[in-house]
């Protein structure tokens, strides 16, 4: 896992680094509008995500679709997951269609920066960052006939603990996910503090690394609370990985719309059309439903519209889906991997 972060922090700075030469071609097409979008992608319809490339050389129709989910858990899981829907992929675009395991946020983003991932499931905090910094075009999330697919931050504690309420928490051991993580970072900062808890004030916030990790050290005792996303508790807990009974919930927050799926900006626009109709046909195997608690299909939304939530809280923490604000994060990351591997 240290081998895998550091390898993707080399890489997203390689990819930046390639950027500063491609930004010229936004600039030869005279980009009126940027937004906060990185210097290599342009907004001038004002959706929020990367518009398709002016010039259609740049646009790309590969022969072989590369899809991947977010790294929440073990990837191998979801690999066998969407086979039905790759399936299906293939057969609406007439493409084959492969599975790319990642093992971090920052590797899938430098994926769909790089070019080398064409379609992806995005956890709902990174998907600002993949959308800002990567071109990546938001279109769907797990979901049902009319509403899509949420989940809340749950601040979870063991069953047997003492503690009650957020406050209770002043002094102990509280486990953050990682800093770009919406329900495991982000969303506490803002949310918590009107529960009476100040993370880094009340207490000191520990990284686990993912949301599975924070609930795996709840349950041994390492943690004595961790603010984590409700649906990878749920999943676990149908897999027999943990037992939900074993936990309490000491808060938990309004509605957030889990991972986000979508595509690389610059694909060839017949090809989206393709990719679209896909997502908007495919109804989820029975398999798939009780992978995802009961979802039964992608329902479509829009970045602008259905993101506001989740990037009023990243602004709110000063967590800003920025280039600096990245590869501030990823140094960070990357610092404390070496101590660690040391």
């Amino acid at each position: 896992m240290i081998r895998a972060a550091l390898t993707a922090s080399k890489y997203l700075a390689a990819a930046f680094a390639a950027a500063l030469i491609a930004t010229s071609a936004w600039a030869a097409d005279d980009c009126k509008k940027r937004g906060v979008l990185d210097t290599i992608y342009c907004d001038e319809d004002g959706d929020l995500v990367a518009d398709l490339p002016k010039d259609k050389s740049k646009w790309k129709d590969p022969s072989t679709l590369v899809f991947t989910y977010t790294p929440v858990e073990d990837p191998a899981v979801y690999k066998q997951a969407f086979a039905p829907f790759m399936a299906y992929l293939e057969k609406v675009t007439g493409k084959k269609v492969v599975y790319y395991s990642v093992h971090s946020n920052a590797a899938e983003i430098e994926a769909l920066r790089s070019g080398r991932l064409h379609i992806a499931g995005v956890s709902t905090g990174p998907t600002g960052f993949a959308v800002n910094l990567a071109g990546y075009v938001p279109i769907a999330v797990k979901g049902y006939p009319d509403s899509f697919q949420g989940y809340h931050l749950w601040l979870i504690v063991k069953k047997s603990s003492p503690f009650q309420k957020p406050a209770d928490l002043n002094g102990k051991r509280v486990a953050h996910t990682s800093a770009s993580s919406n329900s495991g970072n982000l969303a506490p900062r803002v949310l918590l503090p009107k529960q009476g808890l100040v993370p880094d004030k009340d207490y000191k916030v520990i990284f686990s690394g993912k949301h599975d990790q924070s609930i795996l050290g709840v349950n041994s005792g390492d943690y004595d609370a961790a603010p984590i996303a409700s649906d990878v508790l749920e999943r676990m807990c149908r897999r027999g990985t943990v037992k939900c009974e074993d936990f309490r919930t000491i808060y938990a927050s309004p509605k957030f719309p889990t991972s986000s799926f979508g595509y690389a900006h610059d694909l060839n626009p017949d090809l989206v059309k393709k990719i679209k109709q896909a997502f908007n046909d495919f109804r989820y195997t029975e398999d798939m439903k009780k992978q995802f608690g009961g979802a039964d299909r992608f329902f479509p939304i829009t970045y602008k519209q259905d993101w506001a939530i989740v990037r009023e809280i990243a602004e709110a923490t000063g967590e800003s889906y920025t280039r600096e604000q990245y590869e501030k994060e990823a140094a960070k990351e990357a610092e404390k991997l070496k101590k660690k591997k040391k």
